[in-house]
């Protein structure tokens, strides 16, 4: 069962979309988890997303760190869906915002969500669901977060028009984090950005 859409814009022929619902539940060909560098699924949507998937998805992402390594901030790891109706998980993990100067922050906070595209792309996805990676646990200001994923999304799209992602859906959960992006989303939109 998919999220409600609360805003959406079409951005080069492609859907940018704002939802509130349980990523967990989304039916898009992969979502994205908020990881940490060890794919260890301990806390927020990293464990909602591990108790989804199941067993799989955790023998993956552990797999995965002994042959990789830890991965590094900025970048992804990508295992299979498990039980979730999403064929894939693309793992970026993003900034702790207590561990960098804040334009370095958005930086790797850019990247990480860059390099979940081109995983995406990549296996020829088009339809993608993410949450608002580092706003949780890893304390990222909310709204500072929604300026930085909505405007990389559009960038990305106009770095890469023939991109196979058609859809970006960002799935919020809690009230203060759907407020944020809502509000930028609506002030982008006001000063033309959009």
């Amino acid at each position: 069962m998919m999220g409600e859409i609360l805003r959406e814009k079409t951005i080069n022929g492609r859907q940018l979309q704002i939802v509130q619902g349980d990523i967990t539940k989304e039916e898009t060909d992969a979502i994205v988890n908020a990881a940490n560098s060890h794919l260890a699924h301990g806390g927020g949507v990293a464990a909602a997303i591990a108790r989804a998937a199941g067993e799989a998805l955790i023998r993956e992402s552990e797999n995965w760190v002994r042959q990789h390594g830890p991965v590094p901030t900025g970048q992804v790891a990508v295992t299979t869906g498990g039980n979730l109706k999403a064929k894939w998980v693309i793992h970026a993990v993003g900034p702790v915002w207590a561990e960098y100067a804040p334009e370095e922050a958005d930086r790797l906070l850019s990247a990480a969500l860059e390099n979940s595209l081109s995983a995406a792309e990549e296996r020829k996805v088009s339809s993608l669901s993410l949450p608002a990676i580092s706003a949780g646990i890893f304390g990222f200001p909310k709204e500072r977060c929604a300026q930085v994923l909505l405007t990389t999304t559009k960038a990305y799209w106009e770095k890469k028009p023939s991109s196979s992602v058609k859809v970006v859906r960002f799935v919020l959960f809690d009230e203060a984090t759907v407020r944020a992006f809502l509000s930028v989303f609506d002030e982008l939109t006001k000063r033309g950005i959009f």
